[in-house]
C-alpha cells in the first residue's frame, strides 16, 4: 500500500506540473514499481488518470472553456473503440505491448522537445488542415460532415489507445485538435480533459470486462495519492518555467521508454 501511495503521488505531481499528458507515466510507474504486467496496470492507471482529468475538466467547465458538445461527440466515438483496444491488449504479447508503449512515449517526448524549441524561436502559424471551425457569431462549431469526421476520428483513435495501452489520450487529442480545429489552446486542453475522463472511464470498464485484473484497494489508494500529488504539482508549477518543465518531462519520458524497451527485451 505504501508503495502504491508513493507511486500515485509521484504520478500526480507530474500531472500537476505538466497537465493531462503526465498521465502517460501512470502505467510505467505500476509496471516498474509494482512489477505488474501491462494488462493489470492498465485499469488502475486509467482510474487515476480519468479521475484527475475529471477534476481538471470540472474546473475548466466553470471557466466556460470546455467544448462539451465536441467532447461528448468524441467520447461517443471513442468509448466503443476502447473495447477493441482492450481486446488487443489481452491478445498481443507482453513484449509487443511494452514496445508499443515505449514508442508512444518517445513520440510524445520528441513532440514536446520540438514544441519547446519552436515556441521560443517562432510564432505559431494557422494549420492548413483545419476543417472544424468555430462560428464567429455563436462561438460554436459549424457542424459539417468534415467537422464530424475530424472529431470522430480523434475520439476513435483516443479510445483505441486508451483501451490497448491504458493512456489518457491527451497526446492524441491535443495535437489533432490543434491541426483540425481553430479552437484556442486553452479550449483544446479543457476539452481534452473531458474526453479523457469519459473515454478513460469507458476504458476501465472495457479492460475489466476483458478479464483485466482489478485490485480495487490498490486502485483507490493509488487514485487518492494521485489527486493529492496533482494538487501539490499545481502549486509548484507556478514557480517553474514552462519550458523547463517540458524539457524535464521529455527527458523523463525518454528514460522511462528506454527502460520499457529493455524490459521488453529481457521479459
Amino acid at each position: 500500500m505504501i508503495l502504491s501511495l508513493f507511486l500515485g503521488a509521484m504520478v500526480g505531481a507530474i500531472l500537476g506540473l505538466t497537465g493531462a499528458g503526465g498521465g502517460i507515466l501512470a502505467v510505467p510507474a505500476l509496471v516498474f514499481g509494482m512489477n505488474w504486467p501491462m494488462q493489470q496496470a492498465t485499469p488502475v492507471a486509467l482510474i487515476a488518470v480519468a479521475g484527475s482529468a475529471a477534476i481538471g475538466a470540472l474546473e475548466a467547465f466553470r471557466k466556460r472553456l470546455v467544448r462539451y458538445r465536441a467532447a461528448l461527440f468524441m467520447a461517443a466515438a471513442g468509448v466503443p473503440t476502447t473495447v477493441v483496444g482492450a481486446f488487443l491488449a489481452r491478445s498481443l504479447p507482453q513484449r509487443l505491448l511494452l514496445g508499443l508503449f515505449a514508442a508512444v512515449m518517445l513520440i510524445v517526448a520528441v513532440r514536446l522537445l520540438r514544441q519547446t524549441v519552436r515556441g521560443r524561436t517562432a510564432a505559431p502559424v494557422p494549420s492548413h488542415l483545419c476543417v472544424a471551425r468555430l462560428n464567429p457569431a455563436t462561438g460554436r462549431f459549424d457542424w459539417t460532415w468534415k467537422t464530424a469526421v475530424a472529431l470522430a476520428a480523434t475520439g476513435s483513435l483516443t479510445g483505441l489507445m486508451t483501451g490497448m495501452l491504458g493512456v489518457g489520450g491527451g497526446f492524441i487529442i491535443v495535437p489533432m485538435m490543434r491541426k483540425l480545429t481553430d479552437v484556442s489552446m486553452h479550449g483544446i486542453v479543457a476539452t481534452s480533459l473531458m474526453v479523457i475522463a469519459l473515454v478513460g472511464s469507458g476504458g476501465v470498464v472495457a479492460t475489466t470486462l476483458h478479464g483485466g485484473a482489478f485490485p480495487i484497494q490498490i486502485a483507490l489508494w493509488f487514485t487518492a495519492a494521485t489527486a493529492v500529488g496533482m494538487l501539490g504539482g499545481r502549486l509548484v508549477s507556478h514557480r517553474v518555467a514552462a519550458h523547463h518543465v517540458q524539457i524535464g518531462f521529455a527527458c523523463t519520458l525518454v528514460c522511462v521508454a528506454t527502460g520499457l524497451m529493455a524490459k521488453a527485451v529481457i521479459a
